[in-house]
C-alpha cells in the first residue's frame, strides 16, 4: 500500500516520508487514532516505504519487486502482530502466525476494519481476543534474526491496547533496545490502555478523524450520488469504516438500533407496569446471548446515543451526527429526557457495565440491572 492510496491525513504523511528521507527514524512509534481514521492503513504504507525506498528508487513505487511483496504482507521483513483467540483452527496457544492468511485477506478487503471486524473474519466474534505472551515470544524470536533483504525490519502492531501484561513486560526490552534498523510501529485506538512503560518509550503520532471531504470523495469515487455520499459521510463522523458499512447496509449499528429503540420503549412503559418490566428482563437476555464484542461495541453505541440526545436537548444541533433509522423513533422526542440531572449518572452506569463485560461479568445479570437502572435515570426531570 502506498501513500497516496491512504485517505487524506497529509500532514502526518509528509512527516513520516520526511523524517525516513533524512534517517530519523524512531525505533518504536505508537500510532494512535479513532477507529477508521486509517492508522492501519498508514502504517502498512509508512512500512513499504522504510523497507522498498530502502531498495533503491527516487519516488514512492519505484522498487516494483519489493512493492509487489508489501502489498500481498509477503515480505520477509514486514512482520504483523495483532489479537487472536483460540478458534476450531487453533485449538491452545494461538498466535498471529496462525492466521496470516485470513489477516492478509482482510487488509485487503477491509483496511479500514475495526476489531470486530477482524473477530467475525476469523470466526471468534464471541471471544475477547488478545495479544498473549506466546505472541511476544514470537516477536521477540523474530526481531532477533537479521534482515532478510539487508535493509529495515518492521513490525507492526496492531491493536497495542489488547496486550496483556505478560506480554507488555515480555516486549519492554526489545522497545528499549531493539536490533538495528528494526522498527516497531504500536497501532492503537485508546493510548491509555497501553502500560506507561510501553507509552513512554514511543513516539506518539495522535491521527486525527478523517474529514467529511475525503470520505465524500472517496465514496464519489465509488459511484454513490453527491446527496448520498453527503448523508453517509456525516454520519460516519470521520470514520471511513462505518462510512463503507453504511453503504453496504452492513453495519452493526442497525442491529443496535433496534436494540436501543425496544429498550428505550420498554423503559418508558416500565414504571408501574410488571408487564414491561419483563420486557426489560427479555431485552438483556437477548443481548446477553451474544459474544462480549458485540455487548462492548452496543454499550459504546448507546454512550454515543446517550450523548447525541443531550447535545440535541441543547439545541447543539450542529455537533449532532448520529440518526435512528428505523421508522417511529424520533431520537429528537427523545432528547428531553436527557439532561443535566441524569446525563452523568447514564454514563457512569454505561462504563460500568463496560467494565464488568470485558471481565467477564454475568452478561445476563448486567444486562438486566443496567436496564433496571438506565430506566430508573429517563424517568428523573429536568431542572
Amino acid at each position: 500500500m502506498l501513500f497516496k492510496n491512504v485517505l487524506g491525513l497529509e500532514h502526518l504523511k509528509k512527516h513520516l516520508v520526511t523524517t525516513a528521507d533524512a534517517g530519523r527514524v524512531a525505533h518504536a512509534q505508537l500510532f494512535v487514532g479513532p477507529e477508521g481514521s486509517g492508522i492501519l492503513p498508514m502504517a502498512i504504507a509508512y512500512a513499504q516505504y522504510l523497507l522498498c525506498r530502502n531498495m533503491g528508487g527516487e519516488n514512492e513505487g519505484d522498487n516494483v519487486a519489493c512493492n509487489a511483496k508489501c502489498n500481498s504482507l509477503t515480505h520477509p521483513d514486514l512482520h504483523f502482530a495483532f489479537p487472536v483467540s483460540n478458534s476450531d483452527k487453533v485449538k491452545s496457544h494461538a498466535v498471529s502466525d496462525n492466521f496470516l492468511m485470513e489477516w492478509r485477506e482482510f487488509v485487503k478487503e477491509q483496511p479500514y476494519g475495526n476489531l470486530f471486524d477482524w473477530y467475525r473474519h476469523i470466526g471468534i466474534e464471541k471471544k475477547q481476543g488478545q495479544i498473549g505472551v506466546d505472541e511476544a515470544q514470537d516477536v521477540v524470536k523474530k526481531l532477533s534474526l537479521k534482515s532478510y533483504e539487508g535493509g529495515y525490519k518492521v513490525l507492526i502492531l496492531w491493536m497495542a491496547e489488547k496486550m496483556n501484561i505478560s506480554a507488555a513486560n515480555k516486549l519492554l526490552k526489545l522497545i528499549e533496545e531493539p536490533p538495528q534498523k528494526t522498527v516497531l510501529l504500536l497501532l492503537a485506538e485508546d493510548e491509555e490502555q497501553i502500560i506507561n512503560t510501553i507509552r513512554s518509550r514511543c513516539q506518539i503520532l495522535h491521527f486525527p478523524p478523517l474529514s467529511e471531504q475525503y470520505i465524500i470523495d472517496a465514496l464519489l469515487s465509488k459511484g454513490v450520488s453527491a446527496s448520498d455520499a453527503h448523508t453517509i459521510a456525516q454520519e460516519a463522523n470521520g470514520n471511513f469504516n462505518k462510512a463503507l458499512d453504511l453503504l453496504n447496509k452492513d453495519s452493526e449499528d442497525l442491529v443496535f438500533e433496534r436494540w436501543f429503540v425496544q429498550w428505550v420503549r420498554s423503559a418508558f412503559k416500565a414504571k408501574g407496569n410488571k408487564g414491561a418490566v419483563q420486557e426489560l428482563i427479555l431485552w438483556s437476555d437477548e443481548v446477553a446471548k451474544t459474544g462480549r464484542e458485540v455487548q462492548k461495541k452496543f454499550l459504546g453505541y448507546c454512550l454515543t446515543m446517550m450523548r447525541q440526545a443531550l447535545l440535541l436537548n441543547y439545541m447543539a444541533n450542529d455537533l449532532v451526527y448520529a440518526r435512528i433509522h428505523l421508522e417511529g423513533f424520533d431520537l429528537n422526542k427523545f432528547a428531553p429526557f436527557v439532561h443535566e440531572n441524569n446525563i452523568l449518572d447514564i454514563v457512569e452506569e454505561l462504563e460500568t457495565a463496560i467494565f464488568h463485560v470485558e471481565r467477564n461479568g454475568n452478561s445476563k445479570l448486567i444486562f438486566t440491572d443496567l436496564s433496571i437502572k438506565l430506566t430508573r435515570l429517563l424517568h428523573i426531570k429536568a431542572a
